[in-house]
């Protein structure tokens, strides 16, 4: 996909509104329908700004950014994208960022779905083609809605072109519908999309098993969850890459862990991905000049073992750990681009915690800032893994041995991570920390810990958490009045939508 993405660069202005109102459908300055809807390119053009939402800051491109809206991981800069107000229980239905943008981003991505599903009909072009197209369209609309249920809860749903006023008069549908909504687009997909995509990048029929399982993950469906996990694995094309750091390199994009992800390419048409832009220090060789906007903090790094089981070494804290530590995490007395941390290449000074993150950085090459064409992963195998074992272990037919297999190929079954092997013996609550644990490491920093941390309800438990800086000086303490499991496992509907449509309704507590 990489190779025709450019053409966003002609379809941006097409599709590039950023609309006032959340279900404003109707872009101001696109391409008007007598001239548009002619040709199989237009389509083409049309399927890619579908595409093209996936990149927006709240949908998946603060990639790994997320990570401080949970236990993981500090943002200093707290009017970047309200992360760090999410991740300390101050966040408010007023507030910019996260709370208004992930609501219109996600709408974007719905209303230009909608306006391609309404619309291809209109053009003479292979039907099995066309249909293909469609099982796209419909994956990625389930995609934006398995987002915004996962954040607000029960939303507006409409699957058709609207008008601004009739956009103005929706209500929110309940939690069920609003999930039976993502489902029924998964299974729309499912019916038109092959094992193979037609180009590398684009949705493909394991996408969906894997994005469908996600949401029964959230909704607690564990025998859907074992169900749609053993679909993947029964295509027979998906399996742990050999290298956890290699996972994460330009050089294995689409690899065969990878079910879905967020295509990046370097360019001058804003293509590229803010990762090392923003997640990487100062003083470096390659000359990005990087503001550490998200952090990681001690409390994830001490969640990393060591790999014989023994205390971690208070003098020397850093050997015999987990080596995934090292490959997520930038931490003092390593070497990042053959330069010495933090001696070296400093933090932002803003930035005081002390660690920098690793993952999704790029070390072997030049990278322009926020032109960074690595790939996002949306979803991969290793997930699928955990999630099966975690549905194992909770659904109502338990095996925790078998939960315990998978989570050990996880632990042992690559060439760079090589942990001892858990017992298969272990009592309910064991297992259950286990792959709480095990989650939280193999895929810290991928965005997906806030998640975990809400559907597991464990925030009353792990709140207040305090941020200390690189020598021991309080920064912040999340939750400093402890975790309301009524008000904090959503964000607010934003101030600014209720006043547009006095229908929708505010979460509790907001």
């Amino acid at each position: 996909m990489k190779r025709i993405i450019s053409l966003l660069s002609v379809i941006l202005v097409f599709f590039s509104s950023c609309t006032k109102d959340f279900l404003e459908v109707t872009p101001e300055d696109r391409i008007t329908e007598d001239n548009f809807w002619k040709s199989e390119g237009d389509t083409y053009l049309a399927l890619y700004g579908v595409y093209n939402t996936l990149q927006s800051r709240h949908v998946y491109g603060y990639g790994g950014g997320l990570d401080a809206a949970s236990p993981n991981a500090y943002q200093w800069a707290h009017w970047e994208g309200m992360e760090m107000q999410v991740g300390n229980g101050t966040i408010q239905p007023g507030d910019a960022g996260i709370v208004i943008e992930r609501w219109r981003d996600c709408y974007k991505g719905i209303n230009r779905a909608n306006y391609f599903l309404d619309n291809v009909d209109k053009v003479p072009m292979p039907d099995a083609t066309k249909e293909v197209m469609k099982g796209e369209a419909y994956f990625l609309r389930g995609v934006f809605y398995s987002l915004l249920v996962n954040t607000y809860g029960g939303v507006p749903i409409f699957t058709k072109t609207i008008s601004v006023e009739e956009s103005r008069n929706l209500e929110r549908a309940d939690l069920e519908a609003s999930w039976a909504q993502v489902h029924a687009d998964y299974d729309a997909a499912i019916e038109r999309l092959d094992v193979e995509a037609p180009i590398k990048g684009r949705a493909t029929k394991g996408a969906v098993y894997g994005m469908k399982m996600r949401a029964y993950l959230y909704q607690k469906k564990w025998d859907k969850v074992v169900e749609y996990a053993d679909k993947i694995t029964a295509l027979g094309i998906y399996n742990l890459f050999p290298s956890y750091y290699g996972l994460f390199q330009v050089a294995n994009e689409n690899n065969q862990e990878v079910l879905f992800d967020v295509q990046f390419m370097s360019g001058p048409f804003s293509q590229g991905s803010i990762f090392d832009r923003y997640w990487q220090p100062q003083n470096l060789k390659y000359g990005i000049i990087g503001s550490n906007s998200v952090a990681p903090v001690q409390n994830l790094v001490d969640a990393y073992e060591t790999l014989d089981g023994s205390p971690v070494n208070a003098a020397e804290p850093y050997k015999n750990r987990d080596p995934r530590l090292d490959f997520t995490i930038l931490r003092p007395g390593a070497y990042f681009q053959g330069q010495l941390y933090p001696v070296e290449i400093k933090n932002h000074t803003g930035q005081k915690v002390g660690f920098g993150i690793r993952k999704y950085t790029i070390e072997n090459m030049e990278v322009i800032a926020s032109e960074s064409p690595l790939n996002f992963i949306v979803l991969r195998y290793a997930d699928v893994l955990l999630s099966k074992a975690e549905a194992l272990i909770e659904g109502q037919n338990k095996n925790i041995p078998e939960a315990i297999a998978l989570i050990n190929k996880i632990r042992n079954g690559r060439t760079d991570v090589k942990l001892p092997a858990l017992p298969t013996g272990l009592s309910l609550e064991e297992a259950r920390e286990k792959l709480h644990k095990e989650r939280r490491i193999e895929l810290a920093l991928e965005g997906l810990y806030w998640d975990d941390v809400r559907r597991w309800e464990i925030g009353p438990k792990i709140y207040p958490q305090q941020v200390k800086g690189a020598n021991g000086e309080l920064i912040d303490t999340k939750f400093a009045n402890g975790y309301d499991l009524t008000r904090n496992q959503l964000l607010p509907i934003p101030d600014g939508e209720i006043s547009l449509n006095p229908k929708l309704t505010q979460n509790k507590g907001y």
